[in-house]
């Protein structure tokens, strides 16, 4: 069976009420604090958001592998805000190279979902469209992605978690 190249699918189970999940996923200040992002203004649906990568808060091991892009502009587009279940954003994935233009791209969407679970919300972080980049960034994109989703995860987790 080939590997997949279009979509990374991470999952944590988050020990917090759903109220305080949504907030953190929903929240753009809140969301910044753990994703290692400050944003300009707040989500909203069908809007783009600019903002400026920033380590995050809550991990300093994270924060050090986001140190060298900081102050980096960033850029996303609220796609849909369904309250209390899920939230979706397109963005340029791993555009990071500030000579580059990457306007004329196709996203990747990402969509974060909350579900019950025993012992808490599940997590699903769902990131698609790696297959309609161009193919000098595709794998690229993809595995920095793979990683990063790992650490977004954990980092989640750990924003949760403090009281």
């Amino acid at each position: 069976m080939p590997a997949q190249t279009d979509r990374i699918e991470k999952q944590v189970l988050l020990n917090a009420p759903r109220e305080r999940v949504w907030r953190a996923l929903s929240e753009a200040g809140q969301f910044g604090t753990w994703f290692g992002v400050r944003f300009d203004g707040p989500f909203v649906a069908g809007q783009r958001l600019t903002g400026r990568i920033m380590p995050t808060e809550v991990d300093a091991e994270v924060a050090a592998t986001q140190a060298p892009y900081a102050g980096t502009p960033f850029e996303w587009w609220v796609e849909r805000i369904e309250p209390m279940q899920r939230i979706a954003f397109r963005w340029h994935p791993y555009a990071m190279d500030q000579a580059v233009d990457y306007a004329s791209e196709p996203t990747t969407l990402i969509v974060f979902e909350l579900r019950d679970a025993p012992g808490g919300i599940l997590l699903t972080v769902t990131e698609s469209g790696f297959d309609q980049l161009p193919p000098e960034r595709r794998a690229q994109a993809f595995a920095a992605n793979e990683g990063g989703w790992t650490h977004q995860v954990r980092l989640i987790a750990q924003y949760l978690a403090r009281p």
